[in-house]
């Protein structure tokens, strides 16, 4: 039997080269501006890019209670979604159990808790 190979031709490989966007309007769409005023632009755009003032948080007292307490809270409700969590597939699986016991049709699926003596 003959291997089916999917003939490719050179010209379907092409390594394209990367080249970054130094202005705000694309290759194509170039205006006529002087060599001056596109330096000019592609300045103030990279000023602005750079200006990361606007990010910076101001210099508040950190309130290290207030972000423990936080803390403490978002633990302990976590805490709380995994122990019902656990308790809700525990409880599943035993009514699943219960359910598979009685169609199969036995009567002693039931659970009869002991009194204590």
């Amino acid at each position: 039997m003959k291997s089916q190979r999917p003939v490719v031709a050179d010209e379907e490989h092409r390594v394209l080269k990367f080249r970054p966007r130094t202005s705000a309007r694309p290759p194509g769409q170039q205006t006529e501006q002087s060599e001056a005023g596109r330096e000019a632009s592609q300045n103030d755009v990279r000023r602005e890019v750079n200006d990361l003032s606007r990010y910076e948080r101001t210099q508040e007292p950190d309130d290290f209670r207030h972000r423990m307490l936080a803390n403490m809270a978002a633990f302990a409700f976590t805490v709380a979604l995994t122990a019902i969590g656990i308790w809700l597939a525990m409880s599943i699986a035993d009514l699943r159990k219960t359910q598979d016991c009685v169609l199969m049709g036995r009567r002693d699926c039931a659970r009869i808790a002991s009194p204590h003596s």
